[in-house]
């Protein structure tokens, strides 16, 4: 890290809504220097977001800047024209958003929408916009640049979206990337290159980066500095390490605590017949077919065996086209197998939780309706249902008058204990989690965590558990299997796999997520896992 003069100053900002309404960013001070790397860390709500898309001038309509300056190289941003933002977005300063699908224009090809950055913020004429194009390409390790050029944004995975979106930020060279939660959907060996890849690129230009996360780990790894703000104040920062290992705040070390780690889980009954089968499962996938040729065949799983017992939590991890969420479609019927069975148990009953609760929801219902809806083929009377519904509402931490609300009108942790909720009420034997906290905060996820295990122990429903996200799957699991392209590459119990693995696969993934220890200061420190001493049980 460089010790030149800041290229931003940010001091005594404060947004509040319209002009004297509540305050959502609260007198916040910082600065970056060129090359230096600051994370911005807080759950939903802290402000974070907002402080950070202040620097562009793209906070919402509805939000103004009642107080403080922000300087850009030594300038006021608040004396800019218009037209000055315009050059200043894209050009002096760059933002990858969290989702790339929804920052590309999915009716505009690959190059064409690069180039626009380069039309904007460059006089390069055509030929030299298009080398420039076809090295960026390659630098951020997208294999044959001249087909990526006429390819469109749905023909690409998260992660090569994410490298898209790096590449066309990264192409005007700017002295300020601002990164907000650029790896939340990925999983952990496509999360750890394209943060690698992050690093890289700004290194070779000393561009200063503004890492908006709620990914400990991930902040622990890859930032100089650390900024924590809690109901839009800064309520602790300083050198990453230090005050990570050493927080001062009750808010920061609330964080820390609330990070998932390994705890002792119960033993489940494996002496009789499991609860549900799973036999030489094949999944395949046909493509649209074009003029006078064959549907190409995709195959999704290639003949899956997995027993599960009644009681347990089995956690399915691998990377995205892994063929996790498939397998859990079959197993819950929402999806066809073209060969193979999935055999259960008589009177065992199958839910699923899904991974985004609120596409899953119906917002015309209530939360009451949106449970009570599982129960209608019950055979139950309405008043019964009722009843039903109430008492696990009030289970999941939703009593009262949250049963009238709509699901706009809740938190994504409340969201998510409804869709609990509805899985549970007609008491299965088995529930397929999909992916059930990968939106959450640190701390919501870990309080849905502890709500479901413990709803599990009293229910004594077995669980797959799908995640991307290893630190969760080591929190609860009994027993994990992992998956790759299709095929379960290795399978065993929870300790085996984290501590033992067998697989080249298995090794790569834990390698790819970093460790973070607890210290007697109540923080936690970064170990890398291949490094780290297994636990003591």
């Amino acid at each position: 890290m460089t010790m030149d003069a800041p290229f931003i100053e940010v001091e005594d900002l404060t947004l509040s809504i319209g002009a004297g309404g509540r305050t959502v960013v609260d007198e916040v001070s910082y600065s970056i220097q060129p090359g230096e790397i600051v994370a911005l860390v807080g759950e939903s709500g802290s402000g974070k977001t907002l402080a950070a898309r202040a620097l562009l001038k793209l906070i919402p309509p509805g939000i103004r800047q009642t107080g403080g300056c922000i300087r850009i190289g030594q300038r006021d941003l608040g004396g800019m024209s218009p037209r000055e933002m315009r050059r200043l977005r894209g050009g002096a300063i760059g933002m990858v958003f969290q989702e790339p699908m929804t920052s590309l224009n999915p009716s505009l090809t690959i190059g064409r929408q690069l180039e626009e950055a380069l039309e904007l913020h460059t006089d390069l004429d055509r030929p030299a916009r298009r080398a420039a194009l076809l090295s960026m390409l390659e630098r951020v390790g997208l294999s044959d640049p001249e087909q990526v050029l006429r390819a469109w944004p749905h023909e690409f995975s998260g992660g090569m979206r994410q490298r898209i979106m790096l590449a066309s930020v990264m192409l005007t060279e700017p002295r300020l990337l601002i990164a907000d939660e650029p790896t939340t959907a990925l999983d952990a060996v496509v999360q750890r290159d394209v943060l690698e890849l992050m690093v890289s690129l700004t290194a070779e230009s000393e561009t200063a980066v503004l890492l908006i996360s709620h990914d400990l780990a991930m902040v622990a790894q890859y930032s100089q500095r650390t900024i924590v703000m809690c109901r839009g104040k800064i309520v602790e920062q300083g050198p990453t390490a230090g005050l990570l290992r050493a927080p001062k705040d009750p808010y920061t070390k609330q964080l820390l605590a609330a990070m998932p780690r390994r705890e002792s889980v119960p033993e489940p009954d494996l002496t009789g017949p499991p609860l549900a089968e799973v036999r030489n499962l094949v999944v395949d996938f046909h493509a649209r077919a074009g003029f006078l040729k064959a549907r190409p065949i995709k195959r999704a799983l290639h003949g899956i065996d997995l027993k599960i017992w009644s009681g347990e939590v089995v956690g399915v991890v691998g990377g995205s086209g892994s063929g996790k969420t498939t397998m859990g479609r079959v197993i819950t019927g929402l999806q066809k197998a073209t060969r193979g069975e999935v055999v259960l148990r008589d009177g065992a009953g199958v839910q699923m939780i899904f991974q985004d609760p609120y596409s899953s929801l119906d917002p015309r219902m209530t939360v009451a309706q949106c449970v009570d809806e599982a129960l209608r083929h019950s055979g139950m009377e309405r008043s019964e249902r009722r009843g039903r519904v109430a008492d696990i509402l009030a289970e999941v931490g939703l009593a009262g008058d949250l049963g009238q609300r709509y699901p706009h009108e809740l938190s994504g942790g409340q969201r998510q204990r409804v869709a609990i909720a509805r899985a549970i009420v007609c008491e299965p034997k088995l529930v397929v989690a999909d992916e059930p906290v990968s939106a959450l905060d640190t701390t919501v996820r870990a309080q849905v965590l502890k709500l479901f295990a413990a709803l599990q122990r009293r229910h004594g429903f077995a669980c797959i558990f799908i995640s991307h996200d290893l630190s969760v799957v080591e929190q609860i699991a009994n027993r994990v299997i992992v998956m790759k392209q299709g095929r379960v590459v290795e399978e065993g119990s929870r300790d085996a796999i984290f501590d033992q693995p067998r697989a080249p696969y298995t090794l790569e993934l834990l390698r790819a997520i970093p460790v973070l220890e607890m210290t007697p200061e109540g923080g936690v420190s970064l170990r890398r896992r291949q490094d780290a001493t297994p636990p003591a049980h």
